[in-house]
């Protein structure tokens, strides 16, 4: 009765499906990477228009206040400021102290924060950390100093708890005809805001010294934001440099009844940043605004504060709004041919049902991918496209805006026109946040770009990278049985009926093929991480050139590697590796598979854009790693075009050969230098990227373990 409850039982279905894709895994990887290249390359005709998740937003409801007068005070300003260029000497503090004067006279709290200046440097602990943790700073010097100016109007409805932040960088050294008029532009907005009435957040504006870089000046003043600071660290110590004690003067001067602030002032938690750039160039069609949005490690602020900007500027000032994109990509005449062809394919699905609405114009779609590529590729480099980035890491959203007007800014005559133009912006902009209740949450934190009104969300971009991993679990399986039911065959043709104790040690040493691929990888894994670690060690080396770190990193790299695998060798494994069979490679390629599979998963959690880019060079290459020898032998064609698939893919997929392709691809041969890469590379890992770690720990182990499975010697 047993037996017959015990054969009627049936296998899961989840079981069933999970052997049917194990006995069909040739075609399942087939199908998935197809798929998942696909998936990704219809992401542009799958993008959504924007729209605003957050009711209380409400932009352009209220008509601006922005007026004459207004904008007539920047361009005193501007005028001040270009008249300091004529004075010989001092100019720069001169500068600072008129800025510092015009925001006194609004009433405003002024405090002049001096900060040292910022050497990014890699360390190998400091990944993931606090911001900030792989800087080092120089001794205090007048030629290392920076000093930013700070101005903060107190809301007359708030209570002090939140602040919107206006940013304007500004070297002080030599003031450029941009950044003169992106003062302006903040000044207007901030001498409007010192007298409205419905103001409920506190306005920071932080003119940011960047004469030793837009991006270390605002986050020294951030990390002191939020830091306690003590002893004076962050003030104007007059007795450090003389240039210095000008800023307190001052306070002594009849020409301002306000105080300057001598300790670090604050407002509330930061609801938002807002970077203002006028860039030099200027616009053929018309006075336009640019969008910068990505910080480190792929982060990107809420959407709904680029759809406000994108709203107001579309719609209230006129502005034509763009975003980054990969300009290569917009003559490429496969991307057109496949723009043309999903626009046949949508032209046939409306032709058959007119609510089905599926493909764009092939213009559109080239531009969406070429738009759709920019946001990946600068999600995945991890590095901050501008000092947006440095507000990202204390989780406060922020973009930067440049707006590039129609003439340019050295030859304008009407330069008031486009402070109230781009003055009404910011304040339509700094409106509706201030209507905001809490912090931005209602709208998308994970998203891609295909437009400034277009985006795709975490919802489906994920798809594509979910179908094209699928298949390397499924790989694994299929290996691991194969290589077990090879290996039980060839135990049963050995086996005689008296075991020998031969017999018995065979036995035993193939029981054991599984834990040497597990170590085998393992060692790879961990020469990953040593060759990481080098890049630390090698800048310590004085006055070598990025050609010459790079040929001392791949040294160090290959005689690593040749002590780890003599540390960890071992007479057994020897043993084992002198009887090669079938089953030992498969082990390899599964267990090499299952490493691949985990460290894109666990990269796609911290970077999604990096794991995509980098699943797009793993997942073939491991899929089809497979010892030449075995192909050579065969001889027929697929194993011949196997065999040549192999050898590119295993190129292609070298770190430093991905790159200069690419490089190659997107800039040209012309400017191609060998130590570009150590320069690329080490601009990574001085920004803390997230995709260094990956390139060192999951992407050179993959591909030296393929490339050790294609020459097996089987």
């Amino acid at each position: 009765m047993a037996e017959s409850n015990t054969s009627k039982r049936r296998t899961r279905p989840i079981v069933r499906l999970g052997i049917l894709l194990i006995s069909h895994s040739l075609f399942f990887s087939v199908v998935c990477c197809i798929a998942g290249v696909l998936a990704l390359l219809l992401l542009p005709i799958l993008a959504k228009n924007t729209y605003i998740s957050e009711n209380a937003l409400m932009p352009g409801s209220a008509n601006t206040m922005l007026s004459s007068q207004d904008v007539s005070e920047a361009s005193r300003l501007l005028k001040d400021l270009t008249d300091l260029e004529f004075k010989p000497e001092g100019t720069g503090i001169e500068s600072q102290r008129l800025i510092a004067q015009y925001m006194s006279n609004l009433g405003a709290e002024v405090t002049i924060h001096k900060f040292n200046r910022q050497f990014h440097q890699f360390h190998p602990l400091h990944f993931f950390t606090s911001p900030d943790s792989g800087a080092i700073w120089e001794n205090i010097s007048c030629s290392s100093h920076g000093m930013n100016t700070v101005g903060i109007i107190r809301a007359p409805r708030g209570d002090g708890k939140e602040a919107i932040v206006l940013v304007t960088p500004y070297n002080s050294v030599k003031v450029g005809n941009g950044e003169a008029l992106s003062l302006g532009i903040a000044y207007s907005v901030f001498s409007l805001l010192s007298k409205v009435t419905w103001l409920s957040k506190d306005i920071i504006w932080l003119v940011a010294d960047s004469q030793h870089g837009e991006y270390d000046s605002v986050a020294a003043w951030l990390r002191d934001y939020h830091t306690p600071v003590f002893s004076g660290v962050g003030t104007i110590n007059a007795e450090t440099c003389k240039g210095s004690k000008a800023v307190y003067e001052l306070k002594q001067k009849s020409y301002t009844e306000r105080k300057i602030y001598d300790d670090f002032r604050r407002a509330g938690t930061m609801a938002a940043a807002l970077v203002i750039k006028v860039t030099e160039e200027s616009e053929p069609i018309g006075d336009s605004l640019s969008i910068s949005a990505e910080a480190s490690n792929g982060q990107m602020p809420n959407l709904d504060l680029i759809n406000i900007v994108n709203y107001l500027a579309v719609h209230r000032q006129g502005l034509r709004v763009k975003v980054k994109k990969m300009w290569s990509l917009l003559d490429s005449k496969w991307l057109n041919l496949l723009g043309e062809l999903f626009e046949s394919i949508g032209q046939v699905a409306r032709s058959l049902n007119l609510q089905w609405k599926f493909g764009v114009p092939a213009a559109d779609y080239v531009e969406g991918t070429a738009t759709l590529a920019s946001s990946l590729f600068y999600q995945a480099m991890g590095v901050p496209t501008g000092p947006h980035g440095a507000f990202r890491d204390y989780q406060v959203d922020a973009i930067t805006l440049e707006i590039s007007p129609r003439i340019s800014p050295t030859k304008m005559v009407r330069h008031k026109e486009f402070l109230l133009r781009a003055g009404r912006l910011i304040e339509g902009v700094v409106r509706s946040v201030n209507n905001l209740l809490e912090k931005f949450h209602q709208s998308f934190f994970l998203y891609l770009l295909t437009s400034p009104s277009k985006f795709v969300s975490v919802g489906v971009y994920m798809i594509a990278f979910a179908i094209l991993v699928a298949s390397l679990p499924v790989v694994a399986a299929s290996l691991y049985v194969d290589a077990n039911s090879v290996d039980s065959n060839s135990r049963k043709e050995k086996s005689s009926p008296p075991a020998t104790l031969a017999s018995n040690l065979d036995i035993t040493r193939r029981s054991w093929k599984w834990l040497n691929s597990a170590k085998n990888v393992f060692v790879v894994h961990l020469w990953g991480a040593v060759v990481s670690l080098l890049p630390y060690y090698i800048c310590q080396i004085p006055n070598c050139s990025p050609t010459v770190r790079l040929a001392v990193w791949v040294l160090l790299s290959m005689f690593s590697l040749v002590t780890l695998n003599f540390i960890f060798g071992s007479p057994f494994s020897h043993d084992i590796a002198s009887q090669l069979h079938k089953e030992e490679w498969a082990h390899l390629k599964s267990m090499t598979i299952s490493a691949a599979f985990i460290g894109l998963c666990l990269m796609s959690v911290i970077n999604f854009a990096t794991a995509e880019l980098g699943a797009l060079l793993i997942v073939p290459m491991c899929l089809i790693a497979q010892p030449l020898k075995l192909d050579v032998k065969a001889g027929s064609l697929r194993t011949l075009m196997r065999t040549a698939c192999s050898i590119i893919l295993g190129f292609i997929g070298f770190p430093p050969a991905a790159y200069f392709l690419l490089k190659v691809v997107f800039e040209g041969s012309s400017n191609i230098n060998v130590g570009d890469f150590w320069t690329w590379v080490e601009s990574l890992w001085a920004w803390n990227s997230a995709t260094y770690l990956f390139i060192g720990m999951v992407h050179l182990p993959c591909w030296a373990l393929c490339i050790h499975i294609l020459f097996h010697p089987c």
